[in-house]
């Protein structure tokens, strides 16, 4: 049985608020923790209308307060937006309120764009220090020498693990380097997850935190009773990359009954590309599909998004992903 954890993208919807994003997350993750799933992540953007977990920290303080066993944490915090110092007293602080229960993945993307990165103080050089910055943190996590002179507290001595986040091979190679889990962003990037996931496992070197090689790839799964409403449901998912396609982000729109009418054949092409690993359907189309994903991968956790328009239905998606969980894996890669 392969672990599924969620990423939540805290969407806003057309129609409502930031304050309604974060409820509804918070009644997701009370719904995903019941249904089993591993942990629950959400991630940092910036300057974003259509997501609402800039303050990614404080939401996961509000996630793991309204949970009790789930692991919540980042997927991820683009580290080149801060100081290393200053995200460890941040989830220093979530694991001393909650511990045993907080996660800590890493970007080097801004998760915005360049004037965003300029309000934020940052330069656009920062990612270039991003492996000396992910050391830097992990020197801040462990126990102080008696002649330390910075200190993260609370942060210090603390078990926070670490992950890499990555959508190429640069984030592979740190991540094997390092030895730390490792996740891919396939769900909008796919381009290099199979090269990316080979170069994980050849060159992964034991940790004191990980002794061999953890890898969870990302992909959005819409899932409904039947594959035509699947289908529907996710023309809000595409419409969501046919406005990224456009420069055009904003909230999530509801679905729509004819998406052939709504995109180009350009940007069909382009967001059918980026969707590769969108899958959509019936709980009998997903348990085969999700099924080769795991098999062909050799994932040892999948990590799943569902930027569904309707809670309801968004929750109910979930529910169908939960009950595959023990189908999947069985026939895994290097199982």
């Amino acid at each position: 049985m392969v672990a599924i954890s969620v990423l939540d993208l805290v969407p806003v919807v057309e129609g409502e608020g930031p304050r309604d994003a974060l409820l509804k997350s918070i009644d997701l993750a009370r719904h995903a923790e019941a249904l089993g799933f591993t942990r629950y992540w959400v991630a940092e953007h910036h300057n974003m209308v259509g997501i609402a977990s800039a303050a990614t920290s404080v939401v996961i303080g509000q996630l793991a307060a309204a949970t009790t066993t789930m692991r919540i944490g980042a997927g991820g915090i683009m580290l080149p937006n801060h100081a290393p110092l200053v995200i460890a007293e941040q989830f220093g602080t979530l694991e001393a309120l909650f511990p045993g229960r907080i996660d800590l993945g890493l970007g080097r993307a801004p998760g915005t764009d360049q004037l965003t990165m300029r309000a934020l103080r940052r330069s656009p050089m920062s990612a270039d220090t991003f492996p000396q910055d992910v050391l830097e943190l992990q020197a801040l996590f462990a126990p102080a020498g008696p002649s330390q002179a910075i200190r993260a507290v609370p942060g210090e001595g603390l078990n926070v693990p670490l992950w890499i986040l990555g959508s190429s091979l640069f984030g592979a190679q740190l991540a094997a380097e390092l030895g730390l889990p490792y996740s891919f962003a396939s769900h909008f990037a796919p381009d290099a997850l199979m090269q990316a996931l080979a170069v994980y496992r050849e060159r992964f070197k034991p940790s004191e935190q990980l002794q061999s090689p953890h890898a969870m790839p990302g992909i959005n799964v819409v899932a409904a009773e039947t594959d035509a409403e699947a289908r529907y449901l996710a023309t809000s998912l595409q419409q969501r990359f046919v406005g990224m396609v456009r420069g055009a982000r904003g909230k999530l729109q509801p679905p729509i009954d004819d998406i052939e009418q709504y995109w180009s054949p350009a940007e069909k092409a382009h967001v059918s590309q980026m969707l590769r690993y969108a899958f959509i359907g019936s709980p009998e189309t997903l348990r085969r599909e999700l099924g080769a994903f795991v098999a062909n991968t050799g994932a040892n956790e999948i990590m799943v998004t569902a930027p569904i328009f309707d809670h309801e239905k968004r929750k109910r998606s979930y529910e169908i992903v939960a009950a595959l969980a023990p189908e999947l894996g069985k026939a895994r890669v290097g199982a």
